[in-house]
């Protein structure tokens, strides 16, 4: 399975967190997804569209625009059966609720004025976001995806089949799905950075999940 983080955006750019807001790709980002695409994409490579069994996309526009750029116009064969590829809101960003559109260090600034954090620093992976979305919520959704992926990829754990899965999403999301897919719980520290256009692969070995980075 590939998960491909969206291409950079205004605020991704700056570091500030993008849950909800609609963003456009930069240029920079088009560029991003773009060449990740002319390396990955195609027959024989890591995303070959004809072993697709299905494409997962947040339904941000700009996981639809990594999606789009991705794949070109449409998805190779896949894109005659618009059944494979299904936006989700199970990969939608955390919802930072009301720290939408700040950064690391204005959120631990604006909680330490309030008294709030006086033996730790804010960290969003045990403390979530007010009157958004906590790790409960994330790990809740994350696992009806994760359980989804792997009944679809049962069936063919002995290769009798190709059944490769890409996830197109966001930062945050996607280092918790592979934190599940693991059987981590969301607060276990777990360094996993991705550039943006980048992808990281997850495969079963003797019928476990693994991760591996590209």
């Amino acid at each position: 399975m590939v998960r491909l983080l969206e291409g950079q955006t205004e605020w991704s750019q700056s570091g500030r967190f993008t849950g909800t807001t609609e963003l456009n790709l930069t240029a920079e980002g088009r560029r991003q997804v773009l060449g990740t695409a002319q390396v990955v994409v195609g027959t024989g490579n890591l995303i070959d569209p004809a072993k697709l069994t299905h494409v997962f996309v947040s339904p941000r526009i700009r996981a639809r625009q990594t999606f789009d750029l991705l794949f070109g116009e449409g998805l190779g064969q896949a894109s005659a059966n618009e059944t494979r590829v299904i936006t989700t809101s199970e990969l939608a960003e955390w919802d930072y609720g009301a720290y939408e559109g700040l950064t690391t260090k204005e959120i631990q600034a604006r909680r330490s004025e309030r008294g709030l954090d006086s033996e730790r620093p804010w960290n969003i992976w045990l403390d979530g976001c007010e009157n958004g979305e906590g790790k409960v919520e994330v790990t809740a959704r994350l696992d009806t995806l994760v359980s989804r992926i792997q009944a679809l990829q049962s069936l063919y754990l002995h290769g009798e089949h190709a059944a490769d899965v890409v996830l197109i999403a966001h930062g945050h999301i996607l280092r918790g799905f592979i934190k599940r897919w693991l059987q981590y719980p969301l607060e276990i520290p777990l360094s996993l950075m991705l550039e943006p256009g980048g992808i990281g692969v997850l495969r079963y070995i003797w019928y476990s999940q693994v991760l591996g980075l590209n």
